[in-house]
């Protein structure tokens, strides 16, 4: 395997550039806009894009990469710093809000909402599913959640929080999503859903 050359200074602030653009791009566009328009909006030909990003689907992993390992990191905050109910709830709400304000993300997790084998434009969730599944089983241990909630359950609810849009409603259904997720009186009233294997 060819280790390739350092990127000279030029080039790494092309790429960061290219990068941030195309974040904000489908933060609040989606994935449909095209490499053409991010190269035009970040001052670049589509041929430097190409350079650092062969495909569309390399540029969008990159940057759901980048928003990912943050969402990840929050997680393993959350499980050192909080008990483990408030740990998940807490987390259902971030991710929630990171969908919600970054439409791209959201169109992503809405992709493989309820589906945990399904892969869109070649980027598994593997990592934001994992941190979800772990704070999900600590409060199901711990009693906060109830023991009929699975994974696919709790993607599908925040894919359609997200759905929503980031705006002033947005915080009651949260509340709402996580009061149904808990044991006790509000889990018990609410129809069953899909059993943890």
């Amino acid at each position: 395997m060819t280790n390739r050359p350092p990127l000279r200074a030029d080039a790494r602030r092309n790429r960061g550039h290219v990068l941030a653009v195309a974040a904000e791009a489908f933060a609040t566009e989606g994935l449909s806009v095209p490499v053409h328009e991010i190269a035009r909006r970040a001052g670049v030909g589509t041929g430097t894009v190409s350079r650092h990003f062969p495909a569309k689907e390399d540029l969008y992993a990159a940057v759901l990469r980048a928003r990912i390992e943050e969402l990840a990191a929050e997680a393993d905050l959350l499980a050192q710093r909080e008990e483990p109910g408030a740990a998940f709830f807490r987390f259902v709400a971030v991710v929630v809000r990171a969908g919600a304000a970054h439409r791209g993300l959201a169109e992503q997790l809405a992709a493989t909402a309820g589906d945990p084998g399904a892969q869109h434009e070649r980027m598994a969730l593997d990592v934001l599913s994992d941190r979800t599944d772990s704070l999900l089983e600590g409060a199901q241990k711990a009693g906060a959640v109830r023991a009929d909630v699975a994974l696919a359950d709790v993607q599908s609810l925040m894919a359609a929080c997200m759905g929503r849009g980031d705006g002033p409603a947005l915080e009651p259904l949260i509340a709402v999503v996580n009061d149904g997720l808990r044991a006790g009186e509000c889990g018990r009233s609410l129809r069953p859903l899909t059993a943890r294997p």
